[in-house]
């Protein structure tokens, strides 16, 4: 019978299943930071538990570290108790994979993983983060789970999961010059809106797909769950084995082959069934910028934000709220629209290629003065290549500065945060209100957009 990709990995990880209920599903790799772990260490600490395979837990700090001067005491008392709370676990439980601030492996969970060699094709991955899905670029079963389910998963290396419905979303052609793999993301949830993927796991093919690289895999499959899908991957191939190969926690000689010879069995098979396909022209991509205040409300950046008579009834009143809180107007076009800061960086867009096309378009450029710019790279190892490919000459010419890992401005659980009435060009994955600080102004865009609005000041089509 053929199986698509996930019903393999599924499958191959089912420990039990309860009858008209969930799934006891294995896990192969636990990720964790100090947001949603303190109360899960403290259930187990309260029913005398201990990590039951604490070497498949991966421990960073993220969410709340500064990005500026990590090599002194945390300012804000809330942050500094959550890092010392997770230091204090990590050392009682006796995880042997704990990256605190200002470790070499430190940085935002989802790029550590794959960067490290801990993600690999064919695992079931969880952490207590939405953006689990990330990892799914590897041929992974990858998804978010609640600090309840955290504690599950170290106490017994499994979790309780209800099977969802799968979907294939094929891209066909090739992206246009100038159009990444974050515009086919906003494209995509444009399209089929924050709730479109709803209790689906969706599988991205396509000669789109095939042709980017990891780190643009990854950038898709983050945003998976920003429509509503439980999770996003796609089967790995050359591009996939040439990425993991030979990083540090990857197999490695004998146990390399005989891994190999699996992950290239992972692929949906000629025939297999998925509950829903779609299929969308790649060519019809165009850079993406949001206007509202969800991932969904996208559009391309030549476009209008759409008119009152092209929304539902049902939905005018959210719409209006939206542009309300933006300050947007409907049928408005938002090209030359001034913006006050620019954020690159999140588990998003915080990956070396992504601040090789920042640099690529600053060099030789001054960023504008009315503009605000954090550079924040996701991970230390991130930060090191940045500095050895010669990036960090180019935005110190150009007049931006380079912070620290972390989180940063994705979220503004630390001090990067928008002031009100602000708008922020954003390389990360949510525009919710408040999101990047209490009356943030957020819109969603990716690297090369980014980089034009801090050199020109204002929402600028990079192609132009």
């Amino acid at each position: 019978m053929s199986k698509t990709l996930f019903d393999k990995i599924w499958d191959a990880h089912v420990v039990s299943t309860v009858e008209n209920g969930p799934t006891q599903l294995y896990i192969d790799r636990h990720f964790c930071h100090e947001v949603t772990s303190p109360q899960a260490f403290n259930g187990l600490r309260a029913r005398g538990l201990k990590v039951f395979r604490p070497e498949l837990t991966t421990m960073t700090a993220d969410h709340n570290t500064p990005t500026i001067d990590q090599d002194k005491p945390v300012k804000d008392p809330i942050s500094r108790n959550q890092l010392d709370t997770f230091a204090k676990n990590a050392a009682e439980f006796n995880m042997p994979l704990y990256f605190p601030l200002g470790h070499q492996k430190n940085g935002v969970v989802h790029i550590i993983g794959p960067e490290n060699g801990f993600t690999q094709p064919g695992m079931t991955i969880v952490c207590g983060d939405s953006h689990t899905s990330t990892h799914g670029a590897f041929g992974t079963i990858a998804f978010g789970i609640g600090t309840s389910e955290v504690e599950m998963v170290l106490a017994t290396q499994c979790v309780l999961q209800t099977r969802p419905k799968t979907m294939r979303i094929n891209y066909n052609g090739k992206l246009g010059a100038g159009v990444s793999a974050k515009d086919l993301a906003l494209y995509t949830i444009s399209k089929l809106t924050t709730g479109g993927a709803t209790g689906y796991f969706v599988e991205y093919a396509g000669e789109a797909i095939r042709n980017m690289t990891m780190e643009e895999r990854m950038t898709v499959c983050n945003l998976s769950i920003e429509m509503g899908a439980r999770g996003g991957m796609i089967a790995p191939d050359e591009t996939t084995f040439n990425y993991v190969k030979g990083r540090e926690f990857a197999p490695k000689e004998a146990e390399w082959n005989k891994k190999l010879a699996y992950w290239k069995t992972l692929k949906s098979d000629e025939g297999a069934k998925f509950d829903l396909e779609l299929n969308f022209n790649a060519a019809n991509i165009q850079p993406m910028i949001t206007y509202g205040t969800n991932p969904g409300m996208g559009m391309g950046i030549q476009e209008s934000i759409p008119t009152l008579d092209q929304i539902d009834e049902a939905g005018r009143i959210s719409f209006r709220k939206s542009l309300d809180y933006m300050g947007f107007q409907p049928g408005e076009q938002l090209l030359g629209k001034p913006i006050d800061y620019v954020f690159l960086g999140s588990c998003t867009n915080g990956r070396i290629e992504d601040f090789r096309i920042f640099a690529n378009y600053v060099k030789g450029k001054k960023k504008a003065d009315n503009v605000v710019v954090w550079l924040v790279p996701g991970s230390w190892g991130v930060e090191k290549q940045i500095r050895e490919e010669g990036l960090l000459d180019i935005f110190t010419e150009a007049g931006f500065l380079l912070r620290q890992p972390g989180c940063s401005a994705c979220l503004a659980m630390n001090d990067d945060k928008v002031p009100a009435g602000k708008y922020a060009v954003s390389t990360s994955n949510r525009n919710f209100e408040g999101r990047q600080g209490p009356g943030a102004r957020t819109i969603l865009a990716g690297p090369l957009v980014a980089a034009a609005a801090a050199i020109t000041g204002k929402i600028t089509d990079p192609r132009v």
